[in-house]
């Protein structure tokens, strides 16, 4: 006997998460994108997380949010934590049954280089491939005045539609195999049809802190932008939305094991 129950645990449940916040735009787009490929659920933070990287800071009860799109309402929930745990209550208390895939942006900025690491965009994906579900990082490149904000002269469009594309590729053929994450950084003013290209990560420190010096001594009072094409690997992330200006696509991995060899360790000392 089919029942709703049987039918609705066919349905792929999509969590969608991000690091700006429940109210911003960025995710709304991106929500709006994903109807079509299943149940969408929202469970994001309830204020800013921006650069919270994976850490685990908040919790209490996760609170019901009216969420519609389209006249079509959507289980959402607002937690005051950090998108990396903002994952773990979507996981283990908010959602029904196990997610198919957890997609976490529309990120205002775009999350390439050495740094992302210190992103929270990227930061729930690598706590929801640490549980098992598959995970998808979407990020926008914007001026870096709209890095904290919910403005709405971004338009999140092609970045929605980039989304979609491989959140419909991993429900469809699964992870890469060897990949944890995939990371999608889309250029400013890109369109549905620009180009894309499988990147690495590159190991350009791409965010340089700025530091002033101030009446009580020196003081780092945010960051910048540094992009010098001599530093930049020729597969890098950075070169391809920052100089190239097509989608770029990295494959991320739980692993930090670096790859030394047999005869480097040798090198370099005897085990005891």
């Amino acid at each position: 006997m089919t029942t709703y129950k049987s039918v609705k645990r066919k349905i792929p449940l999509i969590v969608l998460v991000n690091d700006d916040g429940i109210k911003s735009p960025g995710i709304k787009a991106m929500a709006r994108a994903l109807l079509g490929l299943g149940e969408v659920m929202i469970v994001a933070p309830r204020d800013q997380q921006t650069s919270t990287g994976r850490s685990m800071r908040g919790g209490g009860v996760p609170q019901p949010v009216h969420y519609e799109i389209e006249g079509k309402h959507l289980r959402a929930f607002a937690i005051a934590a950090t998108p990396a745990l903002a994952v773990r209550y979507a996981v283990l208390i908010c959602a029904d049954r196990p997610p198919a895939l957890i997609v976490s942006g529309i990120n205002y900025g775009e999350n390439v280089g050495n740094g992302v690491t210190i992103s929270g965009t990227v930061g729930a994906t690598l706590e929801a491939a640490s549980m098992g579900v598959p995970a998808l990082a979407v990020s926008q490149s914007v001026h870096t005045k709209y890095h904290y904000s919910h403005s709405d002269k971004v338009d999140f469009a092609a970045a929605a539609e980039w989304g979609k594309r491989f959140a419909k590729q991993i429900l469809e053929r699964g992870m890469p195999r060897g990949a944890d994450v995939i990371n999608v950084n889309i250029p400013e003013g890109a369109t549905s049809t620009t180009p894309w290209r499988w990147t690495r990560t590159s190991r350009h420190n791409y965010y340089r802190s700025i530091v002033r010096a101030t009446a009580r001594g020196k003081s780092i009072t945010g960051y910048e932008l540094m992009l010098d094409e001599t530093l930049l690997e020729p597969d890098s992330d950075v070169r391809a939305v920052m100089l190239d200006r097509v989608v770029s696509v990295s494959c991320l991995t739980l692993d930090l094991t670096a790859r030394v060899t047999q005869r480097e360790r040798m090198r370099w000392g005897r085990h005891v």
